[in-house]
């Protein structure tokens, strides 16, 4: 892929041709000699804008490496990390920080709202980090979409944790961001309502052209996703494409029994 000459650490523009997430040989090694610790084995992977990828695998597989390195929260031991035409992984800290507030959204289990702030404050967070004007004309749209237009005064603490999952997806959709990275955005919710959070982030997808990747434990969460990829000891092993929950729990149940046997052997 061609990409324009340009400084070492300086940030480049999003490309309309170029893929959302790319990861190229990565790897990322904790600890040395026989102590070292491999949590990511050479992981290759393409993911193509406007898509929905869930990621799972056993405890101890290396997901939450993966989210990191992908997300620019963690540096690769090796290889290259290319988030919408920019690679991130030779960025100095300061752009890399840049590159997160304005181009990627989290979405978190715990939620991490700041309780001292309103719905919209929190949702605007982001520009006001980023060093950018407030648009409450922007927060306003996005809270709309996730059904809390209502809800723009009102302090985290008065929502109920469904409640507070939206406005954490409204924050992280505020900026038009090329990524929205999850990490087990529905651990913390009850059925009913995890079905809505996972439909928001389906929607945004849908209708917004949002890129969305996804760590999650759940097959039925899983489901929701265009693809789903399966890390095992660090690498890529399997995938299914648009997958029923049962099929996913079944390819998920194959893999933990291996990795049982692994460490038995």
């Amino acid at each position: 892929m061609g990409l324009r000459k340009k400084r070492h650490d300086e940030p480049e523009a999003p490309r309309g041709d170029a893929p959302a997430v790319e990861l190229r040989g990565v790897r990322r090694q904790y600890g040395r000699g026989g102590a070292a610790v491999h949590a990511l084995r050479g992981i290759d992977l393409v993911l193509s804008t406007g898509t929905f990828t869930a990621v799972m695998g056993p405890s101890g597989s290396g997901k939450s490496t993966f989210l990191q390195c992908a997300a620019g929260l963690d540096r690769p031991t090796d290889g290259t990390v290319v988030l919408g035409g920019t690679p991130i992984t030779g960025l100095n800290e300061n752009r890399l920080t840049e590159l997160r507030r304005t181009r990627l959204g989290f979405v978190f289990q715990a939620f991490n709202l700041l309780p001292s702030l309103t719905v919209e404050q929190n949702v605007l967070l982001p520009m006001r980090l980023a060093g950018h004007r407030p648009d409450r004309r922007r927060a306003a749209e996005v809270l709309t979409r996730v059904g809390l237009g209502d809800k723009a005064k009102r302090r985290p603490g008065e929502l109920s944790g469904g409640q507070q999952q939206r406005v954490a997806i409204a924050r992280a959709l505020v900026t038009d961001p090329d990524v929205i990275f999850a990490d087990e955005p529905t651990g913390a919710l009850d059925t009913t309502t995890a079905a809505e959070i996972l439909g928001l982030l389906r929607s945004a997808v849908d209708r917004m052209g949002a890129t969305v990747v996804m760590v999650t434990h759940d097959p039925v969460a899983a489901a929701h996703a265009d693809r789903v990829l399966f890390l095992a000891d660090g690498a890529l092993v399997d995938h299914l494409d648009r997958a029923t929950p049962d099929v996913i729990a079944a390819r998920m149940t194959a893999l933990t029994a291996r990795a049982v046997v692994r460490v038995a052997a």
